[in-house]
């Protein structure tokens, strides 16, 4: 039997991929209207306009769906923080890049949010690795700071990246967007010199 065309194969990998990206969407979606204890296969299978069956073709339980969109969600979030970090000035970029972290954090943690499911899903593999992906990006934007003296240097970098991802965590519980910005400027405070 001959192999199938790679038009074929190519056709398919992307209706795949739209149909995983579909589900992601509803699951969101279903977050928003009912947290992340309220979704159910059904109410996403429903809301992403597919049937059941198909769904649990690409996932087998709420709580990998819930992974899959999480681990999106950290993705997306990573670059929108690098994208701030190349449009910011070298004296701004830790400093944006900080404050968009925090803000990114209050906005995805709301209340929505079960605090159980969300540590379990904030605790996965792959939110590890991307946590471990920020602390190396932050601690080289506060190796450059310190380069060009704005940051102290008796506290190596990574140390001091661990400080600001672990300061800034907390964003997510609280109240307004000024509290967050307080939080900022305490955290870019513990870094100078």
């Amino acid at each position: 039997m001959d192999p199938v065309p790679k038009i074929w194969s190519d056709t398919l990998a992307d209706h795949r991929d739209s149909v995983r990206e579909a589900i992601l969407d509803a699951t969101a979606a279903q977050v928003g209207e009912h947290g992340l204890t309220g979704v159910t296969m059904s109410g996403i299978a429903q809301a992403g306009g597919i049937g059941r069956a198909t769904l649990y073709k690409y996932f087998p339980d709420v709580a990998s769906i819930l992974a899959a969109w999480h681990d999106r969600q950290v993705v997306t979030h990573l670059a929108e923080l690098m994208e701030a970090a190349a449009k910011a000035s070298d004296a701004d970029r830790l400093a944006v890049v900080l404050r968009s972290y925090a803000q990114r954090n209050r906005r995805d943690r709301g209340d929505h949010h079960g605090p159980d499911l969300a540590a379990s899903l904030h605790h996965a593999a792959g939110v590890e690795k991307a946590h471990r992906h920020l602390e190396h990006f932050v601690s080289e934007l506060i190796a450059q700071a310190a380069a060009r003296g704005e940051v102290r240097t008796d506290v190596p970098p990574p140390e001091l990246a661990v400080y600001c991802v672990n300061a800034l965590n907390g964003a997510g519980s609280l109240p307004s967007r000024a509290a967050v910005e307080r939080l900022v400027a305490v955290t870019l405070a513990g870094l100078r010199p």
